[in-house]
């Protein structure tokens, strides 16, 4: 259930609410359609939050982590492995 406004959204993903804008510029994140006047987030926007902070922590760029998500819904499990394989080198 979509209940969280962009506050709650930053504040559970432990992110101010620019960065979620940010990343919402950058196709990380989706932004939902008003309901209200007001967007409402999930849980799955949290995990992707998160998700974002994690890769990049790790050294990925946002290209690359958009590349992850891409391939989330794939499964070229292959690309997956060569991306975090060069990561670590």
């Amino acid at each position: 259930m979509a209940n969280l406004t962009i506050g709650a959204l930053a504040r559970e993903a432990g992110v101010g609410v620019e960065t979620v804008r940010f990343y919402q510029r950058k196709g990380l994140v989706a932004q939902p359609p008003r309901a209200g006047g007001i967007r409402r987030y999930d849980e799955r926007d949290v995990t992707r939050i998160r998700f974002v902070k994690r890769a990049q922590a790790a050294g990925f760029t946002l290209a690359e982590i958009t590349e992850l998500i891409a391939l989330d819904a794939t499964d070229d499990r292959a690309r997956a492995r060569t991306l975090a394989q060069a990561r670590i080198t």
